[in-house]
């Protein structure tokens, strides 16, 4: 008899084929995302944005990918910057969005300083590094979030921390994002 795919995972152990245990972290995604919510992060209201930019590398390009789809319900422009160059037409109206886990990534930094020096509006999340020194260094708004296991991991506390504390150009209901949170639950072990 031939196993299925499936049988074969379970028969052999998950850890052969996932030595470095990620299926565990991803049971705990909704935990990891209710916590992110209910974090004591306050909202940022940002006044007069015509732009949103969402600068990231890998998974936490992604992120920015996600929030330019919900954004797409809004007459906000956005764009994901994977790279080094922020749009030409970025000013004073537009909100740059930085996210990096570990907090170094040179594309992103490089992002975060041009952002500066064009006086465009800025919010800063990682888990530290270089990001967390210019954010402080320049009175940039900056929320620390914990890496967890690696930074594919992080994803929904990235996720859920942008969520409430960019609520108020996030064309989504409370109500919504805690009816997410309970879909999110029903995905756990």
């Amino acid at each position: 008899m031939v196993l299925g795919v499936t049988e074969e995972i379970t028969k052999l152990g998950l850890e052969k084929y996932d030595p470095n245990g990620m299926h565990n972290v991803y049971d705990k995604w909704a935990h990891i995302a209710k916590n992110a919510y209910e974090s004591d992060f306050e909202p940022v209201d940002f006044k007069d944005i015509d732009h949103v930019v969402f600068s990231g590398m890998g998974g936490s390009g992604t992120i920015g990918d996600l929030f330019s789809s919900i954004l797409s319900k809004t007459n906000v422009h956005t764009t994901v910057v994977k790279g080094y160059e922020l749009p030409k037409t970025v000013d004073k109206n537009t909100l740059v969005v930085v996210t990096s886990v570990s907090g170094n990534t040179s594309e992103t930094l490089t992002t975060l300083e041009s952002a500066n020096k064009k006086k465009c509006k800025i919010i800063a999340f990682s888990s530290g590094g270089k990001m967390e020194s210019f954010c402080s260094k320049n009175n940039i708004v900056f929320r620390k979030i914990p890496e967890i296991h690696s930074p594919r991991a992080s994803f929904p506390s990235y996720v859920y921390s942008i969520l409430k504390t960019l609520n108020s150009i996030i064309p989504l209901k409370k109500q919504e994002i805690i009816d997410s949170l309970k879909q999110l639950e029903l995905t756990s072990k």
